[in-house]
């Protein structure tokens, strides 16, 4: 029986439930683990193994199993962790293994356990709660997890004994093994601890937050709970000052890592292999990055590659890692051939024209890499022996994992039902099993290259919508800015839109200047200026989406929503051109540049004491008084990304410049919005909103 795609999305958290995730070969090539929930609406995710000669699966570790309490346990830090990577399942949500893959460790309510992956055994490990962030070294001896705010280390055959504590935090305001909020939500770097090869010694992140401003995050829907103060570095304000020190894992002493903090103060990556220790450190304008040797035994560096760009330098995922003899792998931006580049120590081993999204391991002299020719697909690549293969064939998103003779390629396609696993042995191919959920709708989606720039763009119909059914009116639908696409060759990815769209819309979903996978200039080009270019870019697909089908498209009639950096991009859109948008839909919004944080922001737009005119002009707060069309405006207030206080402040302003708007109020909802009666309804009440405003509150199309 149907449920219906709204409540079914929600359930599923967009049916990324049942889908095999966090791939793990065993060094020998027996098995492959990995972590998956039992079915495409169960949100307790477990850790599983799949034999690669009989392709059985094994249920390593059931949180079901294990007596522990539920999610409300979780410890502060996991919670933000998992706000950071937009995890939104339970249960083992992330687990590290040993260099054999034999062991692993995760926590379930802040509880440390350690499971055999060849015994298929799992026991709770003595510790300090709550646990965050577990690691084994190398060889599986000792496992190091972070608890008050600091590293511990306990032997990983410890019946109960707790272990000993590397270090105390100075003040309340310090902590040892975290990441700052900037690392985990804009650079990728999740974690603040990292083991030695000879599993003797520690890299332990050491973060003080004093400098940081602290905002206050309440509930008004519940005053009697305490409001959460949080340290949040906003554009032109101090960050949390970072270093690193090496620390014995037996308790004897550490000592700092030396490099000009004040110059390069964001720790980008710490890689510790058997060919030493490296650091990469950037500038605080992002235009140059340093990866430093560093001596363990007192903290010295020296200076091993710099990247300098006038713009910024990437932060691209997988690097720096070295080849078997030593040889550093970097990825650079090409500017005369527009392509973003593998370099073995200064050298590019990848084409001009594949641009290179992310390395995923290094074996010898063999890369495992992402990367995409057509923007639309991304593909799993390998180079090696002087050559560069693609691994993955038809239209589609792939990535993978490698060691030895065993290549897991995971592998969602245009013309597919959904993501398909397979692990390829030198027997033959086994498959991992995705147990997610079929939706309830079959996208019918076209493709289009919109204007000179050949903008990649999404149009869909409504389900049985033939010509001379009437046009429609249109619904924009994008994300539009840095780091992120919504115009992919997956079919299923348009499942939402398509609801959208048979709820009697034409809807048109465009990546244009500033998106990924486009070469370093199309990301640059929104340096300074997210408006011009991102408005510009909507509009020209909307335009050649009209052009192709006038008889669907009525122009006089344009809707456009989004949430985040979406958000913001609908609500300029009403703001900043009414001649073309007449109702805009906008979630968690950043109104006001300057509440943003500092990573992400001066990376766009600047200092704001050094470039005050970008902050203005992209801010929706100077817009206000402008404001013609219908404007919704959605926001959790719990949200502690994209902080409340971006629409109240854009609420006050329209209020004072007597503009009439909506604003919907999420109580105890976060950015993610991902609570399961919030999910669903919130797209109920999107279509209400944009049917009363566009079509007089009728649907001009009945769906099938």
């Amino acid at each position: 029986m149907s449920i219906g795609y709204p409540r079914q999305s929600a359930r599923t958290r967009r049916f990324t439930l049942g889908v095999p995730r966090a791939f793990q070969i065993a060094a020998d090539g027996s098995y492959v683990a990995f972590l998956r929930t039992k079915a495409g609406d169960d949100p307790v995710t477990c850790l599983w193994t799949l034999d690669t000669a009989t392709g059985e699966e094994r249920l390593i570790a059931d949180p079901a199993a294990l007596n522990v309490p539920g999610e409300e346990n979780l410890p502060p830090e996991e919670r933000a962790r998992r706000e950071r990577a937009r995890e939104s399942a339970g249960g083992i949500v992330g687990y590290a293994v040993d260099r054999d893959v034999s062991k692993a460790v995760f926590t379930l309510a802040g509880q440390l356990f350690l499971a055999d992956l060849r015994a298929g055994t799992v026991r709770a490990l003595p510790a300090r709660t709550p646990v965050f962030d577990p690691r084994l070294d190398p060889a599986g001896r000792k496992v190091s997890y972070v608890s008050g705010r600091t590293v511990h280390v306990v032997d990983a055959d410890s019946a109960d004994d707790p272990g000993i504590t590397l270090v105390q935090p100075e003040s309340d305001q310090v902590s040892y093994g975290l990441a700052e909020f900037v690392a985990a939500e804009e650079m990728g770097r999740m974690r603040g601890h990292w083991w030695s090869p000879d599993g003797t010694s520690l890299v332990v992140a050491r973060v003080d937050e004093t400098p940081v401003i602290r905002w206050t995050i309440a509930d008004p829907a519940n005053p009697d709970r305490g409001a959460n103060e949080v340290a949040y570095p906003a554009a032109g304000t101090p960050n949390a000052i970072v270093s690193l020190a090496v620390a014995k894992a037996d308790g004897g002493g550490r000592v700092g890592i030396a490099w000009d903090r004040g110059e390069f103060p964001y720790v980008v990556a710490v890689v510790w292999d058997r060919h030493g220790l490296l650091v990469v450190v950037q500038s605080r304008d992002q235009r140059a990055q340093r990866v430093l040797r560093v001596d363990p035994s007192n903290g010295e560096t020296t200076l091993l590659h710099t990247a300098h760009d006038p713009v910024w330098t990437e932060i691209v995922p997988g690097v720096p890692a070295r080849t078997g003899d030593g040889g550093l792998i970097w990825v650079v931006d090409d500017a005369e051939a527009d392509t973003r580049r593998i370099t073995i120590d200064g050298t590019p081993v990848t084409p001009p024209g594949l641009q290179v999204r992310s390395v995923l391991g290094v074996e010898d002299a063999r890369i495992l890499f992402t990367g995409t020719e057509e923007p639309t697909e991304l593909h799993l690549w390998s180079y090696g022996d002087g050559r560069v293969t693609r691994l993955t064939e038809g239209r589609g998103m792939f990535g993978g994992a490698r060691a030895g003779e065993i290549t897991v390629v995971t592998g969602s396609l245009f013309d597919g039902a959904g993501v398909k696993v397979e692990v390829r042995t030198p027997s033959g191919v086994r498959e991992i099993a995705s147990l997610a959920q079929t939706p309830e709708i079959t996208p019918k989606v076209e493709l289009l290259r919109a204007g000179k720039r050949e903008i990649r763009t999404a149009l869909l119909l409504p389900t049985g919508w033939e010509p001379g059914h009437g046009r429609l009116p249109v619904l924009m639908d994008p994300y539009g800015g840095p780091h992120a696409q919504r115009v992919l060759a997956v079919r299923r990815a348009y499942s939402e839109a398509q609801w959208f769209a048979d709820q009697g819309f034409a809807v048109v979903i465009a990546d244009g200047r500033g998106t990924p996978s486009r070469g370093p200039a199309w990301e640059r080009a929104v340096r300074g200026d997210f408006t011009q270019p991102v408005l510009e870019d909507q509009v020209t697909a909307l335009e050649e989406a009209a052009r192709r089908h006038p008889d669907a498209l009525d122009l006089d009639r344009v809707g456009i929503r989004g949430w985040s950096f979406g958000g913001w991009l609908a609500a300029l859109a009403v703001l900043a051109r009414p001649d073309v948008f007449h109702a805009a839909v906008s979630g968690a919004p950043v109104t006001d540049w300057r509440l943003y944080d500092t990573h992400y922001t001066e990376r766009y737009l600047g200092h704001p004491e050094e470039e005050p005119e970008n902050y203005a002009a992209n801010s929706l707060i100077e817009l206000a008084g402008k404001l013609s069309r219908p404007l919704m405006l959605i926001h959790g207030l719990a949200d502690d990304n994209v902080v409340a206080a971006h629409t109240l402040r854009l609420s006050s302003a329209l209020l004072a410049a007597g503009r009439p708007h909506t604003v919907l109020p999420l109580s105890g909802v976060t950015h993610m919005a991902s609570q399961e009666v919030v999910a669903e309804n919130l797209l109920m009440l999107q279509v209400d909103f944009l049917k009363a405003n566009l079509c007089g509150g009728t649907t001009p199309h009945t769906p099938r």
